[in-house]
């Protein structure tokens, strides 16, 4: 195992310290923070959204911002705006929220689609322009936004083109009984969120993000990640398949999966592990597919089980 594993397993594990029970909804959050990617949590409230991205934020050393949005927040207020100084008599940059490594986009879908418009640039360049000038966010860069599944009145749902930005969509869900006993025992004097001290720092993660895109991948399994992708654009069930955005964050997501278990090429599993995470949002279904009660995760595996999986050398590249 090398430095660079070591760090992402730390990290890993310094955050579940505050998670309790969900190794793999930590892992997910880690790989996605490698690849340079953004996340979308949708859960019901009270299971810990807002912990985790913090205790990740905390486990590199990284800077931190939570945005609560709500209908009356404008699009400045994310991206920053320009004020006029009458010492200097010009205009000056004031910074908005975003302006930090990790961002917590809490109930995302409670504020106006001409704010949620406000993160569509900087989720896909780093970057926000105000009034003609471009100004870059600090890196790494992570937009974790979370969104309550079962509250629909003053929501307003997330159009596809927002969805697509987000490299994996994860759900925490409620903890195991034996795990909810041993999560009271750890909040009975304190949290331990404000005790959780860093392991790693911004540096590794850059140093990490750059050695993930090394990871080796045989010609064959970009042929097996674009006839996945294609297959959800030709299903009977799905009225708009993934985009060529999700081919790239699905082949993206197994080199860092590969990576973080120690090899340094791709195998077929671990495009099949991150199959879900990372297309379920980026397809929508039909209404006649709903009203039957099929989701996206019953199509995507059905989708994998149909392909053929090549076959390939599992020896480390020279």
């Amino acid at each position: 195992m090398n430095e660079s594993v070591r760090v992402l397993k730390r990290i890993i594990e310094n955050v579940e310290k505050v998670i309790v029970g969900k190794r793999n909804v930590v892992e997910l959050t880690v790989i996605s923070l490698v690849c340079d990617g953004h996340i979308l949590i949708e859960d019901v409230p009270g299971v810990g959204k807002t912990s985790l991205v913090s205790s990740v934020a905390k486990s590199i050393s990284a800077s931190f911002k939570r945005i609560q949005f709500t209908p009356d927040i404008l699009p400045s207020d994310i991206t920053g705006f320009s004020m006029y100084n009458q010492k200097t008599c010009e205009f000056e940059y004031r910074a908005g929220s975003i302006m930090s490594n990790i961002i917590l986009a809490d109930e995302i879908n409670r504020t106006s689609p001409k704010t949620q418009a406000s993160l569509l640039e900087v989720m896909e360049e780093n970057q926000v322009t105000v009034d003609g000038t471009t100004y870059k966010v600090p890196r790494p860069f992570m937009v974790l936004a979370t969104q309550n599944p079962v509250e629909y009145l003053g929501t307003f749902p997330l159009p596809e083109a927002q969805l697509d930005r987000f490299f994996m969509k994860i759900s925490i869900g409620y903890p195991a009984p034996g795990e909810e006993t041993y999560i009271l025992s750890k909040y009975q004097e304190a949290n331990p969120l404000h005790s959780l001290q860093p392991v790693a720092s911004i540096k590794d993660i850059l140093i990490i993000q750059e050695e993930v895109k090394k990871v080796h991948v045989d010609t064959s399994l970009n042929h097996y990640i674009v006839d996945i992708v294609n297959s959800t654009r030709n299903h009977p069930d799905i009225s708009l398949g993934s985009s060529p955005r999700g081919s790239i964050a699905l082949f993206r997501a197994a080199q860092a999966w590969a990576f973080y278990n120690g090899r340094d090429y791709v195998l077929p599993d671990d495009i099949k592990t991150m199959v879900n995470p990372v297309l379920s949002h980026r397809i929508i279904l039909k209404q006649e597919a709903k009203l039957k009660k099929i989701t996206p995760l019953d199509i995507l595996n059905s989708i994998v089980y149909k392909i053929h999986v090549p076959v390939v050398e599992t020896h480390e590249k020279k």
